[in-house]
């Protein structure tokens, strides 16, 4: 097994919630799909969100997967194949990434505020969201602003490192 593989059988941010809050799936792929994971059937689009259901410290249906998860490449990943970056330069930047959620996500609970989506990603953009009305914006404690300083660190880290966009 080569580094590249390593790299994304280490991480899994991808699969976990971390770096994308959806994968949406083709048209064609969608009754396979169907009898394996649970899958969000809408207006034209088919969709399965994160995390992955089907992801526990690796993809339990690797050989099945959809197709956009067989062709994503994060820019971590990249920079590793293109030799920009060491494997273990990668490995840590995928630990911080790690341990800022683990810190964020403690922060969440302790907050008390009702969050609806299971995805990690999709739960960090509705919190910035909530603490950025007005109705938050003018009773903000320490523990808010370290929360949304928390959120913005992770979202310039995975779009710096990873090169994904952020909500």
């Amino acid at each position: 097994m080569d580094d590249f593989s390593n790299i994304c059988l280490s991480c899994g941010l991808c699969c976990d919630g971390t770096l994308i809050g959806f994968v949406e799936l083709g048209k064609k792929e969608v009754p396979a799909l169907r009898e394996i994971m649970d899958i969000e059937e809408g207006n034209n689009i088919n969709i399965f969100l994160q995390p992955c259901d089907k992801y526990c410290n690796g993809c339990t249906i690797y050989a099945d997967r959809p197709g956009n998860c067989i062709k994503f490449k994060c820019g971590l990943l990249n920079r590793v194949e293109q030799k920009d970056v060491t494997f273990e330069s990668a490995v840590n930047t995928i630990e911080l990434v790690k341990e800022k959620k683990a810190a964020i996500e403690k922060q969440m609970a302790s907050l008390n505020i009702d969050l609806k989506s299971a995805s990690f990603y999709l739960r960090m953009a509705e919190l910035n969201k909530i603490l950025h009305t007005p109705k938050f914006e003018e009773n903000l404690t320490a523990e808010h602003l370290n929360t949304i300083t928390n959120i913005r660190q992770l979202k310039e880290l995975i779009t710096k490192k990873f090169n994904l966009p952020f909500s």
